[in-house]
């Protein structure tokens, strides 16, 4: 394929890497320092568009893949406000968009098994759940897309869960001590330098804990499953979530 990265950090450098190794070819390359050279000619070149930018010019780059007609993928959390507008926006158009809070294979095997274990742990109320995600300290959003995916999965399994509330502490690893209503769910964030993303998942009762819980070793299985996207995006029209794409069997 002939990819476009719009986003051209830390893991548009391991994206480029990793499409290449699979022997695709990088086009175009969008930073902070050549915006001027996103142009709607310069997307059309491409199979796909590659997003990974940040939460102030991702819905800038959505519009310009959709006048283009090309398909994006948007691995850019912290503008999911606005999805319910653009998933209508990409129907109407006839365009082809898939976002996911996390692209990773082992991330999303996490994410089918949370919301397992969440529809499990509803028959055993005795337990309490609460989440915690640590991210290098660059990240712009608290909780990370990965969190809230992981506390929604929790919230859709157990009956006295009915929302999430997030506390965010910056170079610090004790617990949280925010005081929660019975069906709230916490997402505790903390910002270390160097951490690519490692999230726990909780229930504890008065005897025991089961605690679950994926670390990211590196960006590189990130990486690895948004060029997978990519692929497996290419001649399909319409609006797609990870779900869509790690089609796991829920029975």
């Amino acid at each position: 394929m002939k990819i476009a990265i719009l986003g051209y950090g830390k893991m548009g450098r391991i994206i480029e890497k990793v499409a290449e190794d699979r022997n695709h070819e990088i086009i175009l390359k969008i930073g902070s320092s050549n915006q001027n050279e996103l142009t709607t000619e310069a997307l059309k070149k491409a199979d796909v568009v590659i997003e990974f930018s940040t939460p102030d010019v991702v819905l800038h780059h959505i519009q310009e893949c959709f006048k283009a007609k090309v398909p994006i993928i948007v691995g850019t959390t912290g503008w999911y406000e606005y999805l319910q507008a653009i998933e209508n926006q990409c129907k109407e158009t006839g365009n082809t968009l898939l976002y996911a809070s996390n692209f990773s294979i082992g991330v999303n095997v996490f994410f089918h098994a949370n919301r397992l274990l969440a529809k499990l742990m509803n028959n055993y109320p005795n337990y309490e759940v609460h989440t915690e995600e640590i991210h290098h300290t660059r990240k712009m959003d608290s909780p990370s897309g990965t969190a809230i995916t992981i506390a929604e999965g929790i919230i859709e399994g157990l009956n006295n869960k009915q929302e999430w509330v997030n506390t965010l502490n910056v170079e610090q690893t004790e617990t949280s001590d925010k005081v929660m209503q019975n069906n709230q769910l916490l997402i505790a964030s903390k910002r270390i330098e160097d951490v690519p993303g490692t999230h726990t998942i909780q229930y504890t009762s008065e005897v025991d804990c089961i605690e679950f819980k994926h670390t990211a070793l590196n960006r590189d299985g990130f990486a690895l499953g948004t060029v997978l996207a990519a692929e497996w995006v290419q001649g399909k029209k319409g609006f797609y979530s990870e779900k869509d794409m790690f089609n796991f069997d829920m029975a």
